[in-house]
C-alpha cells in the first residue's frame, strides 16, 4: 500500500516536496550574515583606531547579493562575503586610515540595517508559521 493510497486527491498535493523559503528569505539570511560580519569589521576598525599603519576594513555584501538575486535561490545561498581592506580611505599622518566619527556612524547605520533585516525575516517566518498552523 502506497503512503497516499486511500487518501483524498487534495491530500496528495500536500505530499509534494516544496521549499518553504524563497529567494527573498535566503537573501535576508545572507544580508543578516553580511551585516554581522560588517559589524565585526567596524568594531575592529574602532579598536585599532590608534594603531599606526592600521588599514580600515569593510565588508561589501550588497553588491554580491544584488548580482546573485537575479540568478535564483541557489546562487543567493552560495554568496560568501569576507572582510577586506579598504585602501580608498585617506591616510592619516601615522599611516592609519581610520576616522572614528565615520566608523561610529557606519556602525550605527549597519546596526539599523541589521535590525530592519531581522524584523522583516521574522515577519516572513511568522506568516509561514501561521499558514502552517504552528503558532
Amino acid at each position: 500500500m502506497s503512503p497516499t493510497e486511500g487518501r483524498p486527491k487534495s491530500f496528495e498535493l500536500l505530499s509534494v516536496p516544496m521549499d518553504l523559503f524563497d529567494t527573498t528569505q535566503y537573501a535576508l539570511k545572507q544580508a543578516i550574515s553580511g551585516t554581522a560580519l560588517r559589524q565585526s569589521a567596524i568594531a575592529n576598525n574602532l579598536a585599532n583606531a590608534d594603531t599606526p599603519g592600521y588599514q580600515r576594513q569593510d565588508v561589501d555584501f550588497h553588491s554580491a547579493l544584488k548580482s546573485a538575486i537575479s540568478s535564483g535561490p541557489e546562487a543567493v545561498q552560495n554568496v560568501r562575503t569576507q572582510i577586506q581592506a579598504d585602501p580608498t580611505a585617506p591616510l592619516r599622518y601615522d599611516g592609519s586610515n581610520i576616522d572614528v566619527d565615520k566608523e561610529n556612524a557606519a556602525m550605527a547605520e549597519n546596526g539599523l540595517e541589521q535590525e530592519a533585516l531581522v524584523s522583516v525575516s521574522k515577519a516572513r517566518v511568522d506568516i509561514l508559521k501561521t499558514a502552517l498552523g504552528v503558532r
